[in-house]
């Protein structure tokens, strides 16, 4: 059986630690240029060489993303910029555009080069190409079925790794390759910086009615026409694992610490399981969508792996997250007193009972019995956010916790 990576995005080094800590064999990451993430905060240089530090202290790999599709005046900047990874050293390059790829074999001729699924990676053909020129591993197009995929790995080198999504959001386009977001806002997706319209509501107006709005139905449950679902194969490991994909990869480099543990610690915990014992990962699958379902979602599909989606893939009526639970923070240390650091992110209380969720698995209910700021004062709630607190708790929080409440109605 091949080896199986699972692979968690990183958008700060707070949450690469977090992914690393949670259960990650690789996180993937944006440095502050030529990646699809523009708006997330990414990385200095700097922080990528500690983030590549604490990652490789822990026995997990550090890919960074130059998967923009790159015009004349970016290719000067992709050269610079792959020199100052001389350096850094990370373990890979993601990209997808051949001109980048060119320049990464000229100046990173040492480099592991993986290509994006915004390259269309949907045939065996294609994979042998890459491969002939260097590549190491190819991204599967989201398009394609688990039957593709195992026809692909029939088809290519033995050393060739195949990567594929297996959790989070889905893109209207092919393959990611989106031109709603410039044809709107002026902002190309192709080059990071995606408005995300699909999600948006849309309605017609006809040319000799201005201001008249006409809905779009596509049927009659609502008009977020271009909303999907967002991917879950929590309930079908096995299927990924015979497919002969290499690599387990969660999409989400804009999501929280929060997102990123609780589902890096699920598919950590089904995969282990799975390889264990078929019989241990059938018996805690209730634990674990039971667990995914704690982190922000857009309700669940298998996307195309299972044949083309239906129109039960979509979402009509609304183009919000389900959010059962509610990031408070991450355990910083725990101090002389056993109160536990954190930076706020949402508003908690004195009495309120929150969980304390352990890397380990465990949950831990605790009640709030104290809040107290920097200076040691005492306040009752912890509503600002970004805030420097000490937090004592009934149960006992360590380092890397996570922090959550069940969001009430």
């Amino acid at each position: 059986m091949r080896k199986t990576e699972l692979l968690i995005p990183a958008g700060s080094l707070d949450v690469l630690k977090t992914a690393v800590i949670y259960g990650a064999d690789a996180v993937y990451l944006g440095g502050e240029a030529f990646g699809l993430r523009a708006k997330a905060k990414n990385f200095t240089n700097e922080e990528i060489m500690e983030g590549i530090r604490f990652a490789h202290d822990h026995g997990v790999k550090v890919y960074i993303t130059a998967n923009i599709l790159a015009h004349n005046d970016d290719l000067a900047g992709v050269e610079k910029y792959f020199e100052e990874l001389k350096t850094i050293r990370p373990d890979a390059l993601i990209i997808s555009d051949p001109g980048v790829f060119a320049i990464a074999r000229r100046v990173l001729p040492e480099m592991e080069l993986h290509i994006s699924t915004q390259a269309n990676n949907t045939n065996y053909g294609t994979y042998l190409f890459w491969h002939q020129l260097g590549a190491k591993r190819v991204v599967s197009a989201r398009e394609l079925s688990l039957k593709e995929i195992r026809e692909i790995r029939e088809h290519i080198p033995e050393d060739m790794e195949i990567e594929s999504f297996i959790h989070g959001a889905m893109c209207i386009s092919y393959s990611g390759r989106c031109l709603l977001s410039n044809f709107f806002t002026g902002r190309d997706a192709n080059q990071g910086a995606c408005t995300h319209p699909c999600r948006w509501k849309y309605s017609v107006v006809e040319e000799t009615r201005p201001g008249e709005y006409m809905p779009v139905y596509e049927n009659e449950r609502g008009t977020y026409i271009f909303n999907s679902k967002d991917l879950c194969m929590i309930e079908h490991v096995p299927e990924m694992i015979d497919a002969g994909i290499d690599s387990f990869k969660i999409e989400g480099r804009m999501k929280t610490a929060l997102y990123v543990a609780t589902v890096a610690r699920t598919y950590r915990k089904a995969i282990d399981d799975y390889l264990e014992s078929p019989e241990k990962y059938r018996a805690n699958m209730e634990w674990y969508k039971e667990e995914i379902g704690k982190c922000t979602y857009r309700e669940f599909t298998t996307g195309f792996y299972f044949g083309k989606p239906t129109s039960e893939t979509q979402i009509y009526d609304s183009n919000t997250y389900v959010k059962n639970y509610i990031y408070l923070g991450t355990v910083e240390e725990r101090d002389g007193r056993g109160f536990a650091k954190i930076e706020q992110k949402n508003k908690f209380s004195v009495g309120e009972t929150i969980e304390i969720m352990k890397p380990d698995g465990r949950n831990i209910s605790a009640l709030v019995r104290g809040i107290y700021t920097e200076d040691g004062e005492s306040q009752e709630s912890a509503p600002h956010p970004k805030q420097i607190l000490y937090i004592d708790l009934d149960g006992e929080a360590e380092q890397y916790d996570i922090l959550r409440k069940k969001e009430t109605e």
